[in-house]
Parts: C-alpha cells; structure tokens; sequence
C-alpha cells in the first residue's frame, strides 16, 4: 500500500513537471509579442531628428502659403502665422536643436568631425530664433490688412527662414546625422535614442510627437492646405 501511495505520488510529480514543461512556451507568447513590439518601435536618434524635421518642413509649407498671400495682397488671420511661429519656438528651438546643440555637436567637435559644419548649424539656430521672434510678433499683432512697412517685414522674415532653414535641415539629414552613429558606440547610441524619447514625453506629453503632429495639421486644415492631393500636378 506505501508503495502503491509512493508510486503514485512520484507519477503525478513528474507528470506536472512535464505539462509544466509544455505549458511554458504557451504561458509567455503575448509577454514576449510585447517586449518584442515594444523593442521594435524603439526610435534611433537619427530617425527621432529626421522625423522632427517633417514638423519642421511642414510649417516651412504653411510659411510658404503666407508668402503667396503677402505677394498677393490679400488679408490673412495673422494668429495662425503666429501659432505656426510657437511650434517651431517650442518644438524645433526649444527642443529639437537643443536635443542637437546638447548632444550631437559636442560629440562632433570632440571627435574632431563636421566641425565647420556644426558650427555653422548652430549659429544658424541662434539667427533661426530671432526671425521667429519676428514672425511671431508680426503675427500676433497683424490686422486683416497690414499696413507697407509691416508687410515688408514679414516678407523678410518669412524668406530668410525659409531660405537658411531648408539648406539647413537639408545638410543635417544627409552628412550630420548618418555621421553620428560613425563618433559613438552602439551602447551609446541606443540610449541617446531612448533619452531623446523621454525627454519629448516630459516637454510634450506621452505620445509628444504625433499631438504636435496633429496641432500643425489643424492650421493647415484653417488655411486649406492639409489636402496633400492639390499639390499634385494637374
């Protein structure tokens, strides 16, 4: 009788052990989906700038459409100039080139890379912020109709932007940034992604990025220029 009981206890042991064993890679396939989703969404700082500069290319659009009403002489609702001059205050100057001036061109200058380069791209910045100043004071006071000097101002300050900033992003995208990953390890690398991401979650909140998205839409959509299809040639 003991040796039956004993017999039986040790059959059931190794009977859990075994479905245990053939459990265990269906107890952990969602856990494991996620942290692999979860590492594939994962954003280089590369990729995390160069997407930055779509924001940043999309108010050079909504720039460009005010320049064709100035050029026009036609009124326009200065406050939506001013809003577009806001993000690029608190997005691309106060976060995206300080993500740059902080963590990339040090790094460059130290390794005695793009020096030239990254000297230029930051005194570009400093020029960057006092035309938006400009933008965003002519708009924020701006009249259905601007009187001469007003709109000669503008005028300038809209061309200079748009003719420094597009040369600019320009070169950042195709020599700076795929140069970054050659002047840090992996490690390094990988991380700065991570720290980019975080810090863009703390400006802007969780999903930062696509609420600035939608907030430069939202004035495309008040200036009838959000529909990608009417700048297809006819």
């Amino acid at each position: 009788m003991l040796e039956n009981s004993s017999t039986r206890r040790c059959f059931l042991r190794q009977t859990s052990i075994a479905g245990a064993s053939l459990l265990a890679p269906l107890a952990f396939p969602q856990q494991k989906l996620e942290e692999k989703e979860k590492e594939d969404e994962k954003i280089s700082p590369a990729e995390d700038l160069m997407r930055e500069h779509g924001v940043l290319n999309r108010i050079l659009l909504i720039y460009d459409h005010h320049l064709h009403l100035l050029a026009e002489k036609r009124s326009f609702d200065g406050s939506i100039l001013a809003s577009a001059a806001d993000i690029i205050r608190h997005f691309v100057e106060e976060y995206h080139e300080k993500l740059e001036e902080e963590f990339l061109f040090p790094r460059f200058r130290k390794a005695g890379k793009h020096v030239q380069l990254v000297d230029t791209l930051q005194a570009q910045h400093k020029a960057g912020r006092d035309l938006t100043a400009k933008i965003r004071e002519l708009g924020a006071t701006a009249t259905l109709k601007y009187v001469s000097s007003d709109t000669d101002k503008m005028r300038d300050a809209l061309r200079s932007f748009l003719r420094m900033y597009r040369p600019h992003e320009a070169r950042e995208d195709t020599v700076l940034f795929p140069a970054f990953r050659s002047i840090v390890s992996p490690h390094e690398y990988d991380a700065l992604g991570e720290d980019f991401e975080k810090k863009e979650d703390e400006l802007f909140g969780d999903e930062g990025f696509f609420k600035v998205v939608d907030q430069v839409g939202a004035l495309e959509k008040k200036l009838g220029i959000y529909d990608l299809a009417q700048f297809t040639p006819k």
